[in-house]
């Protein structure tokens, strides 16, 4: 009797532990990031929410040369633009939670992330955007983002001063710079309530 009593409560507990990861939301985090900055923070918000990671690459990469991309993206925001993406995503269904990580470019959200944001049904999803910047802050990026998923939940962004490629300077998320984006990432992941 004491060991059937055993077996049952053991199949009772993983039972309910089975139940309680049904109800873990499914998190993607997607992000556009072309020195780092931005993967950087992404593999941070991983490291404290979990998540697929998962990296916004474009069909026909952008120049190396700086000035050019700065010409090409202008053009592509002119014009409204959405470059082709080499990212696929399987079943955006499956996820509850999006993530959406990028740099701001011309005060704007890059054509790349409108093109994935475009690209795929949102709707009823959580969206929850993060940024680095070069000093000027998010621009308008975060409220392209509302409009662009005006049928979604969007949850407050976060954003923080990365590089500035413009003036050579590149991936700056190491040493103390690291220690403080981690600082400021869990902050505000404990504000909007999405810290484990």
């Amino acid at each position: 009797m004491r060991s059937y009593l055993t077996t049952f409560l053991i199949f009772i507990s993983w039972c309910c532990s089975s139940q309680a990861n049904e109800k873990q939301p499914r998190i993607l985090i997607a992000y556009l990031s072309r020195t780092n900055n931005t993967k950087a923070i992404a593999e941070i918000i991983q490291q404290y929410v979990g998540g697929s990671l998962v990296a916004i690459e474009l069909v026909k990469p952008y120049p190396e040369d700086y000035k050019t991309i700065v010409d090409q993206v202008a053009k592509e925001n002119e014009t409204g633009y959405l470059p082709p993406l080499k990212t696929k995503i399987e079943d955006i269904r499956q996820y509850d939670f999006v993530f959406v990580g990028f740099p701001t470019w011309g005060m704007q959200l890059p054509p790349p992330v409108k093109s994935f944001l475009s690209q795929y049904d949102l709707s009823g999803k959580t969206i929850v955007p993060f940024n680095n910047h070069a000093g000027y802050g998010v621009g308008s990026a975060f409220d392209t983002v509302k409009k662009l998923c005006s049928k979604s939940k969007i949850l407050e962004g976060f954003s923080i001063k990365g590089g500035i490629e413009r003036d050579g300077i590149l991936f700056v998320m190491e040493g103390e710079k690291e220690k403080q984006a981690r600082d400021e990432v869990k902050k505000w992941l404990k504000k909007i309530n999405l810290a484990k």
